[in-house]
C-alpha cells in the first residue's frame, strides 16, 4: 500500500470514528435524554427511592454495605417529606433544605446557567435520593425516619451571600436522635456533622446524580471514585453493578456533564457502598458512625470553587476515557485564560500551540509524503515489473525510498497523534463548565458552550476543510476512497450546521485547519526548494 494511500485511509478513518463517536449518539440518543426532573424521576420509579435495610443493628460495615443492595426496597414516605424546611440562599445558588434534613433541590442562580426563556436550572430530581439523606440498616427505623420530621435551628430564607451559615437539623425518633449541624458556604460547599444519640447502623448519600443539561451528546455521567492511592473509578449511568465496595475513599462525586454533587473526607475516609438503582445507575452510600464528619460540595464542576476549596477536589472534572490527556490540556488552557482573559482566544492560542509542538513531526511527515508523491510513477513501474516476485517487489520499493530519503511511515505518525489530541480536546470543549456563557466576540459568540447562532463557523470549517484539500498532495490509488474524501467537507459542514455543536468545539477546528494551510504552504515552499537545491548539485 503506497504511503498516500496509507494516510488518506487513516484520515477517512478518523473522520468516520468522529462521526460514529458523536452523530450515532444525536441521531440515536439515550432513553434518559429528556427534562432533568422527569428523566430523574423516571429513575426513582424503576429503582427504591428509601431501601430497609437489614434488621441488624450493629452490623460491620462491609455486611451492611451488603444488606443495602439485598434487601431494598420502597419505603413509604409521608407528604411532608419534600416541603421546604429552610432556604439557603446565596449570589449564585438558592439551597432548600426539606423536612428530612436533606438538600431537596439546589437552584443555579447565575444567568449563563438559564434557559432562552430566562429559566433558571434546578438541578436535583424529584423522587430520588437527595444529597444528605440517611437510610437506616434497620427497616422499621428506617421507615419512621422517613416519616418522622426534622427541626432546624433557623427557619425562611438564610442569607450566605457574604459569609458561611450554620444550621442545625434535628430528628426525634422513637429510640435514637439524628442531629445534622450543616455550614454552607457561600460557593456551595458545606460541611455536615452527624450525630446519633446512640450507635444505630446507617448510611448516608450525596444523592442521585443531578443534572443540568440535557442535550444528545455522548456524554460521561455517573459515579466517581477516588481511593487514597490516588485511583480514580468512575461508573457511568447503565454499568454500575450494584456490588462495588470502595474502602477509605477520600472522594465520592455524582456528577453530570456540567454538575456535580459529593461527599469528601482527606483525613479519615469513607466506606463507599454503590447501590444499583434505574436501569444500572451507581447511588453512592456512605457507611456512617455515631459521630461522622464529612465535607460536601454541590454545584458547577467548575475548575477554580475546587481548587479553592481543596486542590484534590479538581479530580472529580471526569471528560471520560481521555482523562489523562483532556486533564493537562484543560489545565493548559486554564493558564492561557488567566493570561488573556477570553476563552476564544485561548482556544485559538491553545491550537497554536499544539501546532508547535507537533510541527517537527508534521514537518517530516509532510516532506516524506512529497517526496513519495514524486516517486508515485518509478513506483508505479516497479510494482508492474515485480507484480510476480512480492520479495524482490519490497525489496526494490525500500532501495528507492532510501535512495531519494523518503519514509514510507513518515506521515503516519503526525495523523495518529492528531487523533488522540482532537478527542481529548473535544471532551474538554464539550464537558468545561467554563466554556457556559464564555464571550468570544460580542454580537456573534456569545457562548461558547452554544453553537454558532449563524452558522458562520460551521461554514468556515467546511470551506477550510476544502482548501486544505487542494494545497495537499493527493495519490488516491482507490476511487470510492477519493470520492468520500472529496464530499467529507461537505459532509462535515452541514452535520455542524444540524447538530448544536458548541461553538468552542467548531472554533478549534476551523483554527486548526486555518494553522495547517498555513503549515502545508510553508511545507510545499521549503520542498520546492529543497528540490531546486538537488537539482543543482
Amino acid at each position: 500500500m503506497e504511503q498516500q494511500d496509507l494516510n488518506k485511509r487513516l484520515l477517512i478513518a478518523l473522520a468516520l470514528s468522529f462521526l460514529v463517536f458523536v452523530g450515532y449518539s444525536y441521531l440515536f440518543p439515550p432513553q434518559q435524554v429528556q427534562n432533568p426532573q422527569a428523566q430523574q424521576a423516571t429513575a426513582a420509579q424503576q429503582a427504591p427511592a428509601t431501601p430497609a435495610l437489614s434488621n441488624k443493628t450493629t452490623p460491620s460495615p462491609i455486611s451492611a454495605d451488603n444488606s443495602v443492595r439485598k434487601q431494598a426496597s420502597a419505603a413509604p414516605q409521608a407528604e411532608h417529606a419534600y416541603a421546604p424546611l429552610v432556604n439557603v440562599v446565596s449570589n449564585t445558588f438558592n439551597m432548600t433544605i426539606d423536612k428530612l434534613g436533606r438538600i431537596s433541590q439546589f437552584e443555579l442562580l447565575e444567568k449563563k446557567y438559564q434557559n432562552a426563556e430566562g429559566h433558571k436550572p434546578q438541578i436535583l430530581g424529584k423522587n430520588v435520593a437527595k444529597p444528605l439523606e440517611i437510610r437506616f440498616a434497620d427497616a422499621a427505623l428506617n421507615q419512621e425516619a422517613f416519616n418522622t420530621p426534622y427541626t432546624a435551628s433557623l427557619s425562611g430564607t438564610v442569607d450566605a451571600k457574604d459569609k458561611a451559615v450554620t444550621l442545625i437539623l434535628t430528628q426525634q425518633l422513637s429510640r435514637v436522635t439524628v442531629t445534622k449541624v450543616l455550614t454552607v458556604q457561600p460557593n456551595g460547599a458545606y460541611d455536615v456533622e452527624i450525630k446519633t444519640s446512640k450507635p444505630e447502623a446507617y448510611f448516608v448519600t450525596p444523592g442521585h446524580r443531578p443534572m443540568a443539561d440535557n442535550s444528545m451528546y455522548m456524554l460521561v455521567r455517573g459515579a466517581l471514585i477516588k481511593t487514597p492511592d490516588g485511583v480514580i473509578t468512575t461508573i457511568e449511568d447503565g454499568e454500575a453493578k450494584g456490588d462495588e465496595v470502595f474502602k477509605n475513599a477520600i472522594i465520592a462525586s455524582a456528577f453530570d456533564r456540567y454538575v456535580a454533587t459529593m461527599f469528601y473526607d482527606f483525613k479519615g475516609g469513607m466506606d463507599v457502598s454503590i447501590l444499583k438503582v434505574g436501569e444500572g445507575d451507581p447511588l453512592i452510600f456512605v457507611t456512617g458512625k455515631p459521630s461522622m464528619h464529612l465535607g460536601g460540595y454541590i454545584g458547577p464542576k467548575e475548575y477554580k470553587i475546587l481548587e479553592s476549596i481543596n486542590p484534590e477536589l479538581t479530580d472529580a472534572i471526569e471528560f471520560g476515557w481521555f482523562t489523562f490527556l483532556s486533564k493537562p490540556f484543560f489545565k493548559v488552557l486554564l493558564w492561557i485564560h488567566s493570561v488573556i482573559g477570553n476563552w476564544g482566544w485561548a482556544i485559538i492560542l491553545f491550537t497554536l500551540l499544539v501546532k508547535l509542538v507537533l510541527f517537527p513531526l508534521s514537518f517530516k511527515g509532510m516532506m516524506s509524503m512529497q517526496k513519495l508523491k514524486d516517486l508515485a510513477p518509478k513506483m508505479k513501474e516497479l510494482k508492474e515489473k515485480y507484480k510476480d516476485d512480492p520479495a524482490k517487489l519490497n525489496m526494490k520499493m525500500m532501495e528507492l525510498y532510501k535512495k531519494h530519503g523518503a519514509n514510507p511511515m513518515g506521515g503516519c505518525l503526525p495523523m495518529l497523534l492528531q487523533i488522540p489530541v482532537f478527542f481529548a480536546l473535544y471532551r474538554v470543549l464539550l464537558n468545561a463548565d467554563e466554556l457556559q456563557g464564555a464571550v468570544w466576540i460580542p454580537g456573534w459568540i456569545d457562548n461558547l458552550a452554544a453553537a454558532d447562532p449563524y452558522y458562520i463557523l460551521p461554514i468556515l470549517m467546511g470551506a477550510s476543510m476544502w482548501f486544505q484539500q487542494k494545497i495537499t498532495p493527493n495519490n488516491f490509488t482507490d476511487p470510492l476512497q477519493e470520492k468520500i474524501f472529496q464530499f467529507f467537507p461537505i459532509l462535515m459542514a452541514l452535520m455542524f450546521i444540524i447538530m448544536p455543536f458548541p461553538s468552542g468545539l467548531v472554533l478549534y477546528w476551523v483554527v486548526n485547519n486555518i494553522f495547517t494551510i498555513g503549515q502545508q504552504y510553508y511545507i510545499n515552499k521549503k520542498y520546492e526548494q529543497y528540490k531546486a537545491a538537488k537539482k543543482g548539485k
